[in-house]
């Protein structure tokens, strides 16, 4: 079943028909280790509804953290070690992509984050911008999976690349994140065969498009959250960005008014123009 948080209220999809939820209280709705199961009672007795308009629909997030794990694939290993490069750091992806610790990082608090049809943007001091498609991990307080969802990882790779340090002003700033369009709630592992696919979109013509499936992720979402709740707590819960495997070539950049659609099959597909 797919959750949505809108303007309009909580709605529950199932099987092709809408159902909307008495409670408004979003965060302690997916606080809930027992979400799955919960929804399925919730449903057997809730009322057919109307879809909610497209328009309407919010970020799945309310409160709480968005983190991110990094080189998680090889193929963003090779990009961030062409980037670092010159600044002496490109041994440091190499050797991340094989250590048993895997790179985490901040990466938005619900303000800086965008949902569906809303902008995404570019740093007015960074020339070489890219969107990272990746599968969001929704995670509890308690550190339990009850769900995922799309994010879209802005990254400035210029920023990034001039100087590992720098992380935090390539990957943290307003509008510098997008999630939705819903949670995907289930406490199972998805298919390794699950696609992940990225296409940009500019004055109506397609600049770049790939796509990878889960199987290529070095890292399993259980380690990932083992490692993020170790020695950390999260009162609201957490979504964890796994990574990316699709890099546009070094020679493309987003540009102001690009389309970004990335999609992933059995959640569905965020859809966010740039600004």
């Amino acid at each position: 079943m797919k959750l949505y948080r809108t303007a309009a209220g909580i709605f529950v999809e199932e099987n092709s028909k809408w159902h909307r939820l008495a409670s408004s209280d979003w965060t302690a709705l997916v606080s809930r280790d027992d979400l799955p199961s919960y929804l399925s009672t919730l449903l057997q007795s809730a009322t057919v509804s109307e879809a909610p308009d497209p328009k309407m629909i919010l970020a799945p997030i309310e409160s709480g953290e968005v983190w991110a794990a990094g080189v998680t694939y090889f193929r963003s290993r090779t990009a961030r070690m062409e980037e670092a490069e010159a600044a002496g750091g490109g041994t440091f992806y190499d050797r991340v992509y094989e250590a048993p610790r895997p790179e985490l990082f901040m990466k938005a608090t619900p303000h800086r984050v965008v949902g569906p049809g809303a902008a995404v943007h570019i740093r007015s001091d960074s020339k070489w911008n890219v969107p990272e498609p990746e599968l969001a991990l929704v995670v509890t307080p308690a550190g339990k999976l009850i769900g995922y969802t799309i994010g879209n990882d802005m990254s400035s790779r210029d920023i990034e690349g001039e100087n590992p340090l720098y992380l935090p002003q390539a990957k943290v700033y307003t509008r510098a994140c997008a999630l939705g369009p819903c949670i995907l709630v289930t406490d199972q592992l998805l298919p390794p065969g699950t696609l992940i696919s990225l296409r940009i979109s500019r004055a109506g013509n397609v600049v770049f498009s790939g796509e990878t499936p889960l199987s290529q992720m070095k890292r399993s979402p259980l380690s990932l959250i083992e490692y993020l709740y170790r020695e950390n707590t999260f009162p609201f819960g957490a979504v964890l960005l796994t990574g990316t495997g699709i890099v546009p070539p070094d020679s493309f950049t987003l540009e102001i008014n690009d389309e970004v659609q990335i999609a992933i099959e059995g959640i569905g597909t965020l859809v966010n123009p740039v600004d």
